[in-house]
C-alpha cells in the first residue's frame, strides 16, 4: 500500500513539473527582444515597419471613449484594457500571464509574435540564425500563412460591427509586410 503511494505522489509529482516546464516553455517576450535583431535596414527593419504601423498602436485605442462604449454595448464586465475579449485582437499574444515573460509590455499592442508565435523557443541567435531551426522552435512563417492569419482578428473576432469585406487583405499587407532579405 505504502509502495502505490509512494508511486502516485511520484507520478502527481512529475506531472506537475512536466506542467510547470509546458507553462515556462512558449512564452511570449515582447517585441523588444525581437528589435536586437531586426531593425537595421540592411536586415530589413521588420521592427521599423511594425512600430510605424497601426499593429503598434492597437493597445492604445483600448484606452480610448470608443473602445469604451464599445465593450458597454457588449456588456463586457472589465475594462477593454483588460478584457480577454479585446486583448485577443489588441495586444494579440495572450491574455494569460503564464504565458508572458515578465519583459512583455502588452502596451505595445499587437507586436511580432502576435503573427509569428511565442518566441521564448526560437529567439536565441543560433536557431534564429538557422530558419529551418527557428520554425522547428516554433517561428511561424507569416507570410506564408497569409490572409487566414490575419482573417483570426481582422474578420473573425471582429466585435465592432464593421462588415467582413471591410477588410482588404492585399491593400493591408502591403503595409505591414516586412521581409527578411534574401542573401
Amino acid at each position: 500500500m505504502k509502495k502505490n503511494l509512494l508511486i502516485i505522489l511520484a507520478l502527481a509529482c512529475g506531472a506537475m513539473f512536466t506542467a510547470t516546464a509546458a507553462t515556462e516553455s512558449h512564452k511570449y517576450v515582447g517585441a523588444g527582444q525581437c528589435k536586437m535583431c531586426h531593425q537595421s535596414d540592411k536586415k530589413g527593419n521588420q521592427y521599423g515597419v511594425w512600430e510605424k504601423s497601426k499593429h503598434a498602436e492597437a493597445y492604445k485605442t483600448l484606452e480610448g471613449d470608443k473602445a469604451k462604449a464599445i465593450a458597454k454595448e457588449k456588456g463586457l464586465k472589465k475594462a477593454p484594457a483588460e478584457s480577454p475579449e479585446c486583448l485577443a485582437c489588441h495586444v494579440g499574444a495572450s491574455a494569460d500571464a503564464a504565458l508572458l515573460d515578465k519583459k512583455f509590455d502588452m502596451k505595445q499592442g499587437v507586436q511580432c509574435e502576435s503573427c509569428h508565435g511565442a518566441g521564448s523557443d526560437f529567439k536565441a541567435m543560433p536557431v534564429m540564425k538557422d530558419k529551418a531551426k527557428a520554425l522547428a522552435a516554433g517561428l511561424v512563417d507569416a507570410g506564408k500563412m497569409g490572409k487566414e492569419l490575419c482573417e483570426k482578428c481582422h474578420i473573425d473576432k471582429n466585435q465592432h460591427g464593421a462588415k467582413m469585406a471591410a477588410f482588404k487583405y492585399d491593400e493591408m499587407w502591403a503595409k505591414v509586410k516586412h521581409p527578411y532579405p534574401v542573401k
